[in-house]
């Protein structure tokens, strides 16, 4: 049976490097808004509000990580699978609400 008929041979590369290292860079670029998000709730006087934001911003930064982990975990083998659209879909949505959180919480 040849290549063709089998499908394409991956050339792993550095591309499961490059896609761990983008996964760990977007993971601390959400560290870095859920921790200014909580510093700007607490130099800010601690409204209800500003809480709440904040919870949900730590709670949405929480789920990312989990997403991220995982990922990064999943390009570990030697054929990791595509990223699947749930996948893809939670880190949108994750990375959506701490930007609408930390609207919120400047508003």
């Amino acid at each position: 049976m040849s290549a063709a008929a089998s499908g394409p041979v991956r050339d792993p590369g550095l591309q499961p490097e490059r896609t761990r290292l983008a996964w760990r860079r977007t993971t601390l670029s959400a560290t870095v808004a859920a921790v200014l998000a909580a510093k700007q709730t607490l130099h800010g006087g601690a409204s209800l509000a500003a809480v709440v934001a904040l919870a949900l911003s730590a709670a949405a930064w929480i789920a990312f990580l989990r997403v991220a982990h995982r990922r990064v975990r999943e390009t570990d083998t030697a054929q990791p699978p595509p990223l699947s659209p749930r996948v893809a879909w939670t880190a949108t949505a994750c990375t959506l609400a701490l930007a609408v959180f930390a609207a919120a919480m400047v508003l």
